[in-house]
């Protein structure tokens, strides 16, 4: 009878404790108290530390270490309660042996799933479009699904290894004991090279290797582009030579003081604007044209035989 009021005492307790405020109470504050145990191994249990923390409010206030083997406080409130608990043989006795019931117990629980747990990756190259680079894309590694997490990527053009141009993600946990990662290849693309992505993971007995070469659709892409490239170039370099020739023409640049004729003379005009007695330009004046029949420093004081 005794320990079912005791029961209910503590139920009352509890409810009371994680009852809601009533309607129109405001909490005037949130507490958090938060306690860790870290276990750390060093080659297996060869050596084993243990540490317990105690947090409040997101502050760590005092933790016990099994390399010290006694509680040190962390803010003048944990050295209190830390000269506390080391006065307590028997308390002490217990924390110690936690490196024993606590972490080496558990290592051996959790060897077979935690730490002799292997899964190979899986890896494949896929072309990635890019803005950045002439080349039709860049190429993505993706390595997936492994364990555990510590994993080595490489790139490799040919024999030769690319640590320059290398961007790599984090790597990612899947939510399910695996991991992943994309290591993406930002250089351009050449003709007859082919790229391999190289993985080592502890769980391949040698490294993973996948190739890659550019298909020929993807260079004749290529060698359009620059094709398309030039060919406007020239376009553009005509028309901008055509237009800058009519400038001339027009404003009668290609006038020469020179020339040894009358200013305003036959003589003169056609010299002014020689492009326009060829495309028959009305722009020119009238007698510009047919210039070579009335006269012409090649056959000035010469009669025609014909005539």
């Amino acid at each position: 009878m005794g320990r079912v009021a005791a029961a209910g005492a503590v139920l009352v307790a509890l409810v009371a404790l994680g009852a809601p405020p009533a309607a129109g109470a405001e909490l005037s504050a949130v507490f958090q108290e938060m306690v860790k145990s870290e276990c750390h191994f060093i080659n297996g249990t060869d050596r084993v530390k243990f540490v317990k923390r105690f947090i409040y409010n997101r502050e760590q206030y005092v933790h016990f270490d099994s390399d010290v083997g006694l509680y040190m406080g962390d803010t003048p409130y944990g050295e209190k309660v830390a000269r506390y608990w080391n006065s307590d043989p028997e308390w002490m006795a217990y924390r110690r042996d936690a490196v024993d019931r606590h972490c080496r117990h558990n290592y051996e629980l959790s060897t077979p799933f935690l730490v002799e747990r292997r899964v190979p990756p899986s890896v494949s190259i896929s072309l990635v479009p890019s803005s950045s680079q002439p080349s039709p894309g860049l190429l993505l590694c993706s390595v997936m699904d492994f364990y555990p997490a510590e994993i080595q990527v490489k790139w490799f053009q040919g024999q030769q290894e690319l640590s320059e141009h290398v961007v790599a993600t984090d790597v990612v946990p899947n939510g399910d004991w695996t991991y992943q990662l994309l290591v993406l290849l930002d250089t351009p693309l050449h003709h007859g090279v082919s790229y391999t992505c190289q993985v080592e993971h502890i769980s391949l007995e040698q490294r993973l290797s996948r190739h890659w070469d550019p298909p020929d659709i993807l260079l004749d892409a290529t060698r359009s582009k620059m094709l398309t490239g030039i060919g406007g170039f020239l376009l553009g370099f005509v028309f901008l030579a055509l237009g800058f020739g009519f400038y001339l023409c027009k404003k009668g640049s290609w006038s020469s003081p020179n020339t040894g004729f009358p200013e305003g003379s036959p003589e003169m005009v056609f010299l002014a604007c020689p492009p326009c007695q060829e495309l028959k330009n009305r722009s020119c004046p009238p007698h510009a044209h047919g210039f070579l029949e009335e006269a012409s420093p090649f056959n000035h004081g010469v009669k025609d035989p014909a005539k």
